[in-house]
């Protein structure tokens, strides 16, 4: 038994800044089947405990050693409706992989990497079989198309249910289309798993506008739906509150990734589209978010691209994979350096970014220690756009235009584990509860949602018939 994981083949640095290309190469079946050989089949299980959507992990190892793709596929489908993108995006180090026992020995099995071989095989390889649609238990809408949405909606019309996804933007997927880029997550991939859930009986419409289209009263009153669940994500990016925030060139990266995703710039230079980038870009924050953005830039002409943030590497949020390749592909690092200014010419465009050198002083409230600015330390970087990539909060239309639905001071809607929020029928999960997180917790909460509403509209059905 190798005590080492199996490498996955991927693009090299210097071909890969250049193109969207997926980076990561995915394993081939005889890869796949030595990494499968390595898994212990603990009796325990341990990895399971990491995982939000509670996949039978050994289970599916089992079948991909044994050569057993279609069963692999079928195993991780009961409890995950969005395999591929989980595969490929999943902070799995800090979850399943994290309880592995070989970690403790060396290297964890690589599960985030044979979910993805076997999710990528389950694509290629559907037979367009697929289960006939049970009776409806119900009518539940969901609004927003995003992680959370998708798998309460996947596993409402498993169970049963007749699902109407309302998405506001005109393609499905949430921030698997619109946030995370080509290079990591293939648009292609996520259109495949929302194909899937649309042949379990899930219909989705999309330039529909909860608050604005409608209301979520109306769905309940005047659409019988029977539940509602919302899972609309948190789109609204947070600034630094700087001088110099307002001039051309400054992005927040919600704003960023969102032209260049649907507006195909990934596609740069053979769709023409209107997203300026420049030959310096500083992009302020450290998260998987400013990674994304940082080399975007980079893939669409920067010459040079900083991260600029106010902490440490060892602070960095950002998965260990993407700032390896960030760096591997030359975005370059401001460690311990936080904005204070940016400045601009008589045409109201960025021309540079005045920061402040920092230190570390005392662990704050999260944990980590508190950065301190080093007073006359001042200096100014060159560029010519500015990307914010600072974190995001909820956009609040949903929650002015539902009464009686409870939001905490951050306007995140207030919901229990389950996603029972204070409005009777009404659920929410995902980053509109608890703020910007994973994909995968989201998808968590989504699950539990389902669950939830299953119980809520059985049960209220029985008493009604009592």
């Amino acid at each position: 038994m190798p005590s080492l994981r199996h490498k996955m083949p991927e693009q090299s640095a210097e071909k890969r800044r250049s193109n969207f290309s997926e980076v990561a190469l995915g394993y081939t079946a005889d890869t796949a089947q030595a990494e499968a050989s390595r898994c212990l089949q603990c009796k325990t299980s341990p990895c399971r405990q990491g995982c939000p959507v509670e996949v039978n992990i050994p289970a599916f190892i089992k079948h991909i050693k044994d050569g057993q793709m279609d069963a692999a596929i079928q195993e991780i489908k009961h409890k995950n409706n969005l395999p591929a993108v989980c595969g490929r995006v999943c902070p799995q180090e800090n979850q399943c992989e994290k309880h592995c026992v070989l970690a403790k020995r060396g290297q964890s099995v690589a599960i985030g990497r044979l979910e993805r071989f076997a999710a990528d095989h389950g694509q290629t390889h559907d037979n367009g079989a697929h289960p006939a649609l049970k009776e409806s238990l119900g009518k539940v809408a969901v609004i927003g198309a995003g992680p959370a949405g998708l798998t309460a909606a996947g596993d409402l019309a498993g169970l049963g249910y007749q699902v109407t996804v309302y998405e506001a933007l005109h393609a499905p997927g949430g921030v698997l289309i619109y946030g995370i880029p080509e290079f990591r997550l293939p648009k292609d991939i996520v259109r495949k798993e929302i194909d899937s859930l649309k042949q379990k009986g899930v219909t989705i419409e999309v330039n529909a506008i909860a608050g604005k289209t409608f209301t979520i009263d109306e769905l309940i009153s005047e659409q019988g739906f029977d539940a509602v669940f919302i899972g609309t994500g948190a789109g609204l990016p947070h600034f630094m509150d700087i001088p110099g925030e307002n001039l051309n060139g400054v992005y927040s990266a919600n704003e960023f990734l969102t032209r260049v995703n649907l507006m195909k710039a990934y596609q740069f230079p053979a769709t023409a589209t209107p997203v300026h980038v420049g030959k310096n870009v500083a992009v302020v924050g450290a998260g998987n978010v400013a990674m994304d953005a940082a080399r975007t830039s980079l893939r669409l002409g920067a010459e040079n691209v900083y991260i600029v943030y106010r902490r440490s590497e060892d602070e960095i949020p950002a998965r260990s994979e993407e700032l390896e390749h960030a760096k591997e592909e030359g975005i370059q690092f401001h460690l311990l350096t936080a904005p204070v200014k940016i400045n601009g010419n008589d045409k109201n465009w960025v021309t540079s970014l005045e920061c402040i050198r920092m230190q570390l002083g005392e662990p704050d409230q999260s944990g980590r220690r508190r950065p301190l600015p080093l007073e006359g330390s001042n200096f100014e970087l060159p560029v010519d756009t500015v990307i914010m990539a600072i974190g995001q909060g909820p956009n609040p239309l949903v929650q002015q235009t539902t009464p009686g639905l409870a939001v905490n001071k951050h306007g995140n809607i207030t919901a229990d584990e389950a996603g029972f929020t204070s409005k009777e029928g009404v659920f929410a999960g995902g980053d509109i509860v608890t703020g910007a997180a994973t994909v995968i917790l989201a998808m968590g909460a989504g699950k539990k949602a389902a669950a939830a509403i299953h119980d809520y509209v059985q049960g209220k059905k029985a008493r009604n018939h009592g």
